[in-house]
């Protein structure tokens, strides 16, 4: 039970509908679907455009979007892949030829087609309730009417204060008088406004042709990128079957590659080879966590790409052999040797949305424009800022994520679902980057190890390692309890950049059928039901 002298959130209580999201007016916004008659999904997608506007630094429709889906709070868990491709004129060669050897956050080429309205669109035909002009109407009104800037957002556009005044678009939108706009201040985005209600009125076509995709390729195409208005025409997601694995007898599902869910899996498989002790915080327990990140972050570097173009050996990845060998290479005293291919670049932000209603349709939905403010770029007529995922191919030949022609880069943004005996009994999703699958399986390790509820699990203290290093990124409380020791293995412990992830989660309770929600206190947001 948790110690009310301590500070901290207590768990969200339900019975009737549960949200959880990293942004106050995204969990209003979704709570107020569902009173209206609106499904799981209607209340995600309506949520996730609010956060769109209100909270642009983290999420767009200019970026890409995953999503696990639970009809009935049933265990047949339903995945869909909502990542952009490269233009078709992406060769390795083009690069090659103009002397391009790493693909710069706010180079066009960094901008795939953005994937999230085409994943909205056909989630909620397929499983919502509503229209999409009354799902968006929500983030239109702040967008056109204003919205005010919340802590964490003000904290975001600081760091990237010199991107966002490099662009005249995101500098005019996201900057007051060229500084860093004050907590509680006012914003608009009348042009994102124009472009959702058309998205409401037309639904897809609004997005993907005609007036709307005239401009993204235009302001692209201007910078030198390779995007023609086929290539926008042509995007679509696709449903796709859910990555699997057992832990301590809980079944967790994850999106399949591009996504890296599968390496939150292989986490957990070196994990449940060592057994849990004492103090989830003890070096010991950390020491394992990281070695076991490392290894599979290497594997990941090394095989992980866009499955549909590239042999992603998903079967061996999750084969018992290889957590067998890999556990064998942990031992407590010092770092291990986890070199690998690396080509990644440093973990980043995005949104993750878990929403549950009275039926018990779970959604696990997750929307990012990768890098805080995404490429930095913007389309300025119709104010659709871009992100750049691309920035994760490589320009290499024959590596599997090697930049080529409609292909999607490898993803680190993965919802999480957990099953047990034919039920869904867990929504959850930890923001960050690469930092997600390490997040998964910290998280997950937290609730069924040492029995956490799910708000104190999110509330812990975190650390990750910087993938292909031996550098530890650790909050205060870790540096301060055990970073000496963890130093003394080989590891180098340093302050994080900016606070690690951020987490959403809803458990079904169906025992006292009950809906219980956590956010975390790193993002500015809530759980909320009722």
């Amino acid at each position: 039970m948790r110690n009310f002298e301590h500070p901290g959130r207590s768990i969200a209580v339900g019975r009737s509908g549960m949200a959880a999201t990293s942004h106050p007016m995204a969990t209003l916004t979704a709570i107020d679907i569902l009173k209206s008659g609106g499904k799981a999904i209607d209340a995600a997608v309506a949520a996730c455009a609010v956060q769109c506007v209100v909270e642009a630094g983290s999420t767009g429709i200019g970026g890409d979007c995953f999503a696990l889906l639970a009809p009935s709070g049933g265990d047949d868990v339903i995945a869909y892949n909502g990542s952009g491709r490269t233009p078709a004129a992406a060769q390795l060669g083009w690069f090659k030829d103009r002397g391009i050897s790493e693909i710069a956050r706010s180079s066009p080429h960094a901008v795939t087609i953005p994937g999230a309205i085409d994943a909205w669109t056909r989630l909620v035909a397929d499983h919502g309730r509503m229209s999409m002009a009354d799902i968006l109407a929500p983030a239109i009104a702040l967008a056109l009417d204003g919205y005010g800037i919340t802590p964490r957002v003000a904290a975001d556009i600081s760091h990237q204060r010199t991107m966002l005044a490099c662009d005249p678009s995101t500098r005019r939108i996201f900057l007051d008088n060229d500084e860093v706009p004050e907590v509680g201040s006012i914003q608009r985005q009348p042009e994102l406004a124009q472009t959702l209600s058309a998205i409401g009125r037309h639904g897809r076509d609004a997005f993907y042709r005609g007036e709307v995709a005239e401009d993204m390729v235009a302001h692209l195409r201007s910078l030198g990128g390779l995007h023609t208005i086929e290539d926008f025409a042509s995007a679509a997601g696709e449903y796709v079957t859910p990555t699997s694995a057992t832990y301590r007898g809980w079944t967790v599902h994850e999106c399949p590659a591009n996504g890296q869910g599968i390496v939150a899996l292989m986490i957990l498989n070196i994990l449940k080879r060592f057994a849990p002790s004492g103090d989830p915080l003890s070096a010991d327990n950390l020491h394992i966590e990281v070695e076991a990140t490392r290894l599979a972050y290497a594997a990941r570097d090394r095989w992980l790409a866009d499955s549909a173009i590239s042999d992603v050996p998903a079967n061996f990845l999750l084969s018992d052999q290889l957590a067998d060998s890999l556990a064998s290479k942990i031992t407590l005293d010092h770092a291990c040797d986890a070199t690998g291919i690396i080509d990644g670049v440093e973990h980043s932000d995005t949104v993750y949305i878990s929403v549950v209603d009275k039926d018990r349709n779970a959604v696990s939905f997750i929307n990012s424009i990768f890098h805080p403010y995404g490429s930095g770029l913007m389309a300025p007529k119709s104010g659709v800022l871009f992100h750049n995922r691309g920035q994760s191919f490589v320009l290499k030949e024959g590596h599997p994520n090697a930049i080529g022609p409609r292909k999607r880069p490898m993803h680190t943004i993965i919802p999480g679902m957990v099953t047990r005996d034919g039920k869904t009994l867990l929504s959850f999703g930890v923001m960050g980057g690469h930092y997600q699958a390490m997040g998964h399986a910290h998280f997950l390790s937290k609730l069924f190890d040492y029995g956490l509820d799910i708000q104190s699990a999110a509330d812990l203290p975190r650390l990750f390692p910087l993938p292909g290093t031996a550098t530890i990124e650790a909050e205060e409380a870790i540096r301060n309890a055990v970073g000496d020791d963890l130093a003394g293995r080989g590891f180098e412990v340093v302050p994080p950049k900016w606070a690690i992830g951020g987490a959403q989660a809803v458990w079904i309770d169906h025992q006292h059928g009950t809906l219980l929600g956590a956010s975390d206190h790193r993002k500015d947001g809530c759980a909320l039901g009722y």
